[in-house]
């Protein structure tokens, strides 16, 4: 396998037989420009209809080549981004897609829409989408049963809710695989104190090949990195991303 990253939770991954891209947004690096070359079948996925995460500019590369499959999930026809025409599945949590090169299974999200597993040539990987303990910083502050108003979101929320609603979707998760060659998981600094907790908490419960941080954008590469030594004390082998447009070859 060779994956590439694209930006922010963008990456290529290219097998024997298939490419797949996940949650196309921007490519400063211009690394679709190689990918829509290649005589490969073409998989695109999207986890949901938020604008870092999917852009309608998918649809253009149907044009460009053949063998292209559109799996997105299914608040993005729901948030009229896209017409039922334009996939060729539309998933929901639980729902699946298969056909003679890869198996792709949509789980859960504590954000819109969808996260990812899909087999494919023997290895099992997971994009995380928008999963994530994202009010991790509010944890230390809060009250069972009471919520917190937050200046940045604009609203009320409940972090222990969350959290338990998060570790409910990691045991969804669970009964579907345990093992996973590959993890694409948000470590996104603009959480706060905090903001590994989610991808400790997901390396705690999966045995796992290789783990790529996303969504690390607005704070950088280095914040990215923090997850390291929690990888490190798990014998996880970590990708440390430096810039776009970077591959790494995974056997």
């Amino acid at each position: 396998m060779k994956l590439t990253y694209i930006f922010h939770s963008g990456f290529v991954l290219e097998m024997d037989q298939s490419i797949l891209v996940f949650d196309y947004w921007m490519d400063p690096a211009n690394v679709m420009s190689t990918v829509l070359l290649s005589k490969k079948p073409l998989y695109v996925l999207s986890s949901h209809f938020h604008d870092d995460h999917f852009t309608r500019e998918i649809f253009k590369w149907k044009k460009q080549r053949k063998n292209v499959t559109y799996i997105l999930s299914k608040d993005i026809f729901r948030h009229k981004r896209a017409v039922k025409e334009e996939a060729d599945a539309w998933l929901v949590k639980g729902t699946s897609w298969a056909d003679e090169r890869i198996m792709v299974k949509a789980l859960g999200s504590t954000d819109s829409g969808v996260s990812w597993i899909v087999e494919t040539e023997g290895k099992r990987v997971f994009h995380a989408g928008d999963l994530c303990n994202w009010y991790a910083r509010f944890l230390a502050d809060a009250v069972p049963g009471q919520s917190i108003y937050s200046e940045e979101f604009e609203e009320y929320i409940d972090p222990i809710a969350h959290e338990k609603q998060y570790l409910g979707e990691l045991k969804d998760i669970r009964k579907v695989a345990s093992s996973l060659d590959l993890v694409m998981f948000p470590v996104d600094g603009r959480i706060g104190n905090g903001y590994t907790l989610g991808g400790r908490q997901f390396i705690e419960r999966f045995k796992i090949g290789l783990f790529v941080p996303m969504h690390f954008v607005a704070s950088g590469y280095e914040s990215a990195w923090r997850m390291k030594e929690f990888t490190d004390e798990k014998g996880i082998p970590f990708w440390e991303i430096s810039r776009v447009g970077d591959s790494i070859e995974i056997s």
